[in-house]
């Protein structure tokens, strides 16, 4: 199979970093050379991956062709590109709806995804709309497929993805405690991510627990994770979570 990535930024670089490191069969991968800096690397690290000429090119050359550019050249471009009928296109534009791309493309054979950086390692959540075995099979190899069955669902999966720079803020504020507190700086990293990640595969290795339950279970009367968790909800930290999830979901 011949695939096109229209746009190489960072998304399109994880997924193809994912897909060499999955057992997908791909004859070649077309990258558009939009992004010099990425599409040379992706050329020159994996022996499919081709730069196109153009988008044009990428598009003719390509059966499953993925558009990983932003809403802003999305609205610029697609309608002047010309696509085949029996083209997949595969989405990852956050705020281009299906009708409007279906306007764009002439195309109905449409799906939009919801891939994550750390697709790259195979790793974390893939929302599909709508349903498509063939595609739920690709992402499959790539990481957790969830498939939804409304559109407008998608828009609170693309405001939760806000959440990883702040995750990694407060991986890095409790690092900068440890390290005010005299440990070395690579230990308190260290140290941090190791912990950070425990919890997150612990809460997978125990997903017949629902999340509430974990919070139960990880605090004891008078212990020092229910002094935290007080304190926290005392300071309306939780509160201030939503109100920042309600201002992105917003933007869509």
């Amino acid at each position: 199979m011949k695939i096109g990535f229209l746009g190489s930024g960072h998304i399109t670089s994880s997924v193809i970093e994912g897909i060499f490191k999955s057992k997908l069969k791909i004859k070649t991968i077309y990258v558009s050379p939009r992004n010099k800096l990425i599409s040379k690397k992706l050329s020159k690290k994996f022996k499919k991956v081709t730069i196109s000429k153009n988008n044009q090119q990428l598009i003719d050359m390509s059966s499953w062709v993925f558009l990983a550019i932003t809403p802003k050249v999305g609205h610029k471009i697609l309608a002047k590109l010309k696509f085949k009928k029996n083209h997949k296109i595969i989405s990852f534009i956050s705020t281009i709806n299906i009708n409007k791309l279906k306007n764009y493309t002439k195309s109905k054979n449409i799906v939009r995804v919801i891939p994550l950086p750390f697709i790259g390692i195979r790793k974390g959540p893939i929302v599909i709309y709508p349903n498509d075995k063939k595609i739920k099979k690709f992402f499959d190899k790539l990481g957790k497929t969830l498939q939804i069955n409304n559109e407008k669902i998608s828009k609170n999966f693309w405001t939760t993805s806000s959440f990883m720079a702040p995750f990694y803020n407060m991986m890095l504020i409790t690092s900068n405690w440890l390290v005010r507190r005299g440990v070395n700086k690579k230990v308190a990293e260290d140290y941090t991510r190791e912990l950070f990640m425990a919890l997150c595969q612990d809460s997978i290795f125990k997903n017949k627990l629902s999340l509430k339950q974990l919070v139960r279970e990880s605090q004891t009367p008078g212990g020092i994770n229910a002094q935290a968790l007080t304190e926290l909800k005392k300071k309306k930290f939780y509160k201030i979570q939503q109100k920042v999830l309600n201002s992105v979901f917003k933007r869509f």
